[in-house]
């Protein structure tokens, strides 16, 4: 079966407060929880792990464990 594009992982360069897209896609998916996050609600990631997170909390967590 063949993946349209709107179903496809976009592929992203995570900046100190913003990304850029670097394969089009709809949606990325979480580093942590494995949960799929449309690219239009994504408010959580981090630049120096270039990881996406689905919430604070998660993001928090990973953030906190990596000190």
């Amino acid at each position: 079966m063949l993946m349209s594009r709107k179903d496809s992982a976009a592929k992203l360069y995570y900046g100190p407060s913003s990304f850029r897209v670097l394969r089009p896609g709809q949606h990325v998916v979480c580093a942590v929880s494995g949960t799929i996050i449309p690219l239009e609600e994504l408010r959580y990631w981090s630049a120096e792990h270039q990881e996406a997170y689905a919430t604070c909390e998660i993001a928090t967590k990973r953030l906190l464990a990596s000190e």
